[in-house]
């Protein structure tokens, strides 16, 4: 069992928003987010598509301002616990205790929900022979390199996440990559790199080519690919990687009893408190008068739920607000000098 002040629910900016002004105040907080890395909609959705409406940032990509949240939140060395998706939470006193599909437990006195329109979930292989190797030999994420190392792996997608994990991987496994279309929907430098390896040997490229099936009974050994013409080739595989996009769903937040309306939740301005005392929701999932989908709405409500969760983490304190110009206990905590 973890225990913190504050479980926040999803890794995007507001999530991230939302670590740095727990963090400020002095409260602790653990990050659960479904995928493989942080950053939501920004990093999966449009990572080299510019934005422009972020105070005092004329232009950036989802990719930057990931990676400027992280540079931000550094300091405060916060545990992220990715390619996890809460299943159950419940109310034990005056803490919540929350349980993912992984089988990690975690208690603290408020949760923020900062799951963007829902939790993202890859999209599976349809063949029905997947089910008994996936979490064992197909993966729809990465969580541990280290596990694949000196294995033939097969990449499946055309997008930012199957090129890099090629690119990664192919330092040291055997890769063959394979696309569904001839052109792949990367930046121009990975696919640049992608070339330059297939040229070296260290990886090969399929194209236009789809899985036909999955050979193995108890172990996964080798699959089919089929082309457009038909053709079938057999190819040796130790692990399947699969990225084939993302499906926006609810998930089990659906059962949480929050009132959800029209796939979002209500909050209390004054908080962005829920009906239920200690969970808070911000970002494109809440809901009330007036709301803007917006990051920058998002950090506005971050920082009140933050301020929110003060009092339920040190109930025996009282709060104060500080300028973080002046504030020399703000300073400390971002190892500043004032």
């Amino acid at each position: 069992m973890i225990k913190t002040d504050a479980i926040i629910i999803g890794a995007g900016p507001t999530g991230l928003f939302a670590v740095h002004q727990l963090g400020i105040i002095g409260l602790k907080c653990e990050v659960i987010d479904n995928l493989d890395r942080a950053g939501g909609q920004c990093i999966e959705l449009y990572p080299d598509k510019p934005i422009y409406d972020i105070p005092g940032i004329p232009e950036c990509t989802g990719e930057e301002l990931t990676e400027g949240l992280l540079k931000q939140i550094k300091p405060f060395k916060t545990n992220f616990h990715l390619g996890q998706r809460v299943e159950e939470i419940k109310q034990e006193n005056n803490s919540w205790i929350v349980k993912t599909n992984s089988g990690n437990f975690f208690a603290a006195p408020n949760i923020i929900i900062a799951g963007g329109v829902g939790s993202f979930e890859p999209r599976k292989l349809s063949l029905k022979e997947a089910e008994k190797f996936e979490g064992k030999q197909i993966f729809y994420s990465v969580t541990n390199k280290d596990s694949l190392r000196n294995k033939k792996i097969s990449i499946f997608g055309g997008g930012d996440s199957a090129l890099d994990w090629a690119l990664e991987l192919s330092k040291s496994n055997q890769i063959t990559l394979i696309h569904r279309r001839n052109e792949f929907r990367g930046a121009a430098h990975t696919l640049a790199e992608i070339k330059k390896k297939e040229k070296e040997g260290k990886i090969i490229v399929k194209t236009p080519y789809n899985i036909k099936s999955i050979l193995g009974k108890s172990i996964l050994s080798e699959i089919e690919i089929e082309n457009e013409n038909s053709n079938v080739e057999k190819i040796k595989t130790d692990y399947i990687l699969s990225f084939f996009g993302l499906i926006m769903k609810l998930g089990p937040i659906a059962d949480w009893g929050l009132n959800i309306d029209k796939k979002t939740i209500p909050v209390n301005t004054e908080s962005f408190q829920t009906n239920k005392e200690g969970i808070f929701a911000v970002g494109d999932i809440c809901n009330y008068p007036g709301k803007l989908k917006l990051i920058l709405s998002g950090f506005h409500e971050a920082a009140l739920a933050a301020r929110a969760c003060f009092k339920r983490a040190k109930p025996n304190e009282t709060y104060r607000f500080e300028f973080t110009t002046a504030s020399k206990s703000i300073h400390d905590r971002l190892g500043l000098k004032k």
